[in-house]
């Protein structure tokens, strides 16, 4: 499994929203700007956000997007699987009926094992801790210029 550049645009965004106070209201050509993500591009995972119900759209003077969930229970997994699916790293892991050696097979268990650890990582911070972490880490950069 590879990250496409819709979940890197993905996590982005919503790693530059999550860095400002619960209740922000953004333009989706702002947020797109600052994060070198092709305004379309955005455009069409806004879209996804909103369906899954982690941002929503406000319309008229002053509106445009915002978190819909507070930061705090929002994890790159969440994000991750909004626009790419749901995360499985070999076809035995994703299909049931796609393999019957599940039971004994060594390398599923490996696979599986793998999946497992992969998916409590992304789980394991929420998007305002590493918006918080981010931001530490911006300082540290630019303290040394």
């Amino acid at each position: 499994m590879q990250l496409t550049m819709s979940g890197e645009y993905a996590l982005r965004a919503m790693l530059y929203m999550c860095s400002e106070p619960n209740g922000t209201t953004f333009k989706i050509s702002d947020v797109a700007k600052k994060n070198d993500i092709p305004d379309s591009f955005l455009r069409k995972l806004v879209q996804q956000l909103i369906r899954a119900g982690l941002l929503k759209s406000t319309q008229g003077n002053g509106g445009g997007i915002s978190l819909n969930v507070e930061s705090e229970k929002i994890t790159p997994l969440d994000i991750i699987e909004i626009v790419e699916g749901k995360i499985g790293l070999n076809k035995c892991l994703i299909h049931n009926d796609f393999c019957n050696r599940d039971n004994y097979c060594s390398i599923h268990i490996i696979w599986d094992e793998a999946q497992t650890q992969l998916r409590d990582k992304l789980q394991s911070k929420s998007m305002k801790e590493l918006a918080l972490q981010n931001s530490r880490n911006l300082t540290n950069v630019n303290s040394l210029f």
